[in-house]
């Protein structure tokens, strides 16, 4: 535990957060550039003494749980956290299972994309967010339980696998599929919905048992994709995929090139909106 540095970096801290950061009152008497240490402490729930010897170098080492609560009250970012821990002498760990919380940012992007369809895909797969044109182009994600968004269940099954095995493009995607769900389950050994899916996909889809079996590991990106729409029809899209790595997420657009008879039924589909779609 770097003691100095940790006093000197929650000085830091507390002097750039302003009492309406945080909701407080800033009042008339107030002599520091940020808030008092009696404030902090309120909002990490611990004494005053305690903080007071934080911040003075001395005391008690602090655990894991006092290092949260000073990092929620400082309003840390992820990078400020881990910072944190590491000269408390707590390096963060692995989380233990993928993030499902959406930045602001990227779901602001998905509502200004309201002529591209795009979605926000978590590491195992599991569809966080998504624009209407996603809805109409793919499924209506609201009428599905968060467990139904996975995409991986749709893909791999008894009644899609003889398909698979058919269509080169679809059993590259198939493939490459499998070896993202590798790489994020050696990111997140111990969670158990990774663990879930891979045991429930292994037992019902002969496909998925070979293509695991492989063990390839590579993170998805960008590629070609192919489908014939129930409205619109036959789609040839490029599918890019853009990483948001603070959240271990990825953001999939579909476009077509201007000009093409996919780009028009783009624009028909926006203008049609959400029919009476099926689930994948």
């Amino acid at each position: 535990m770097d003691r100095a540095e940790m006093a000197q970096f929650l000085r830091s801290r507390r002097n750039g957060i302003q009492p309406h950061d945080v909701g407080l009152e800033a009042g008339t008497r107030r002599r520091t550039p940020g808030l008092r240490r009696e404030e902090v402490a309120r909002l990490a729930g611990m004494s005053v003494d305690y903080y007071i010897r934080l911040e003075q170098g001395r005391g008690p080492r602090p655990s894991r749980q006092i290092l949260a609560s000073l990092a929620r009250a400082l309003r840390l970012t992820e990078d400020e956290r881990a910072y944190l821990y590491n000269v408390a002498g707590e390096p963060v760990g692995p989380p233990v299972g993928p993030p499902h919380e959406v930045p602001a940012g990227i779901l602001h992007l998905l509502d200004r994309l309201d002529d591209t369809p795009a979605y926000v895909l978590s590491a195992e797969h599991e569809v966080l967010a998504w624009n209407a044109l996603a809805a109409a182009l793919i499924a209506d994600f609201s009428t599905m339980a968060p467990k139904d968004r996975n995409v991986m269940r749709w893909f791999f099954g008894p009644d899609t696998d003889e398909r698979l095995e058919q269509d080169e493009e679809y059993l590259a995607f198939a493939r490459d599929s499998v070896a993202d769900l590798r790489a994020a389950a050696g990111r997140y050994p111990d969670d158990p919905g990774i663990r879930d899916l891979v045991a429930e996909l292994t037992a019902k889809s002969g496909l998925f048992r070979r293509l695991w079996a492989e063990h390839r590991v590579e993170v998805r990106r960008s590629n070609t994709k192919r489908m014939v729409h129930p409205v619109v029809g036959p789609l040839e899209l490029h599918c890019d995929v853009l990483l948001v790595p603070e959240k271990d997420q990825k953001v999939v657009l579909y476009t077509a090139a201007p000009g093409t008879a996919s780009h028009e039924a783009l624009k028909l589909l926006r203008v049609v909106g959400i029919q009476s779609l099926t689930t994948p």
